[in-house]
């Protein structure tokens, strides 16, 4: 397995999860999670959803599968089961990673899609006044936790066009259904980056959100203002890049009062012209 220059796979994350790698692979996956924010956020999404999952269908499942004890490995014998059309014989001599590993990680996908509908479903109930006051200025972690590239600080700021790249308009459509804001007028608000391309920031929906122009006084052009101060200051080797990049996925306001020393935005920046 090569961890060093690309994020772990769900299957990677799911046989981490439920200890079904070799030493060695396990010693290169905590490796990686060590330094990788964005994994380890996935993997407590996939934690979090198997949990979830189980919650919701326990009373479903109860007579259906093993008593086993767990709700990684009440899954587990559920996908294995499902995947071989039949129960597993204990004498099969074959364990999980060598005989169920992809069907493992397809049920898994499946169970997520799964998952994430019911809470769409969810957010769309939401009354459009409440969603929108949710989504204004700062982005719902669950959907929206960031994600970064792994590049290193002169990449960044070798960088000539340090503009956001405009989003498809099918990815803001899929962003704006996510949030529960279909019926919102786009042009209220710019499907924006949580971490920012300047930064690092990557190509991902789960680094987007809607976020106002104008519904609040921590708008997009204030959020704008603060992405060029950490630029700035990465560039000018006073501020680390995974530091910049870990203040402003967490939560972008502190990180705006904590740099600019204060405790609303300036005038200058929350009127200031878009240019995105």
């Amino acid at each position: 397995m090569k961890y060093e220059d690309t994020h772990l796979s769900d299957q990677q994350l799911l046989l981490s999860i439920d200890g079904e790698l070799t030493p060695r692979e396990e010693k290169l996956v905590r490796a990686h999670l060590d330094a990788c924010w964005k994994c380890r956020a996935r993997g407590k999404e996939l934690e979090d959803t198997i949990a979830a999952f189980v919650r919701a269908y326990q009373g479903e499942l109860e007579g259906k599968l093993p008593p086993i004890a767990g709700p990684r490995a009440l899954l587990k014998a559920q996908l294995a089961q499902l995947s071989a059309g039949k129960p597993s014989r204990q004498s099969s001599g074959f364990n999980l990673p060598s005989r169920f590993a992809w069907a493992l990680a397809a049920g898994v996908c499946g169970l997520l899609a799964i998952v994430l509908l019911l809470h769409r479903s969810g957010i769309e109930g939401l009354n459009s006044s409440r969603a929108r006051d949710l989504v204004v200025s700062s982005p719902d972690s669950s959907l929206t936790p960031g994600a970064a590239l792994l590049v290193s600080r002169r990449a960044v700021c070798a960088q000539v066009n340090i503009k956001n790249k405009a989003v498809p308009a099918a990815i803001q459509r899929a962003v704006f259904q996510e949030y529960g804001l279909q019926g919102a007028d786009p042009r209220a608000y710019e499907v924006d980056y949580l971490v920012t391309p300047a930064l690092g920031g990557a190509d991902d929906i789960h680094n987007l959100w809607p976020h106002s122009f104008s519904a609040t006084v921590w708008n997009a052009p204030v959020k704008d203002a603060l992405e060029d101060r950490l630029r700035e200051m990465v560039c000018d080797g006073s501020l680390d890049l995974v530091e910049a990049q870990h203040e402003i996925a967490a939560n972008w306001i502190a990180a705006y009062k904590k740099y600019f020393h204060t405790d609303k935005p300036l005038a200058e920046h929350r009127n200031r012209v878009f240019t995105k």
